[in-house]
């Protein structure tokens, strides 16, 4: 994470969100009154769908059971009944 202070920030506001846009690393922006966090909108929407993911009782589990099964058992994608 980058830490920045508010008045670098200003001045540099164009590169530092070009940054964390191209490399999705988050920007600490520290004030007198506190701190920002600025995220990529990709991060931003992984976040919120990793929230959503371990709001559904059991999907935590099974998340963790498919990443636990290995490859030799999975069915190819193009088999996928959706």
């Amino acid at each position: 994470m980058l830490n920045i202070n508010i008045t670098n920030f200003r001045k540099n506001l164009f590169g530092v969100l070009e940054q964390t846009i191209k490399f999705n690393e988050p920007v600490n922006i520290s004030t007198k009154d506190g701190n920002a966090v600025i995220l990529s909108e990709e991060d931003y929407n992984g976040l919120m769908e990793t929230l959503y993911l371990t709001s559904i009782p059991g999907m935590k589990e099974k998340l963790i059971e498919g990443l636990n099964t290995p490859i030799s058992e999975c069915i190819p994608e193009n088999e996928v009944e959706w």
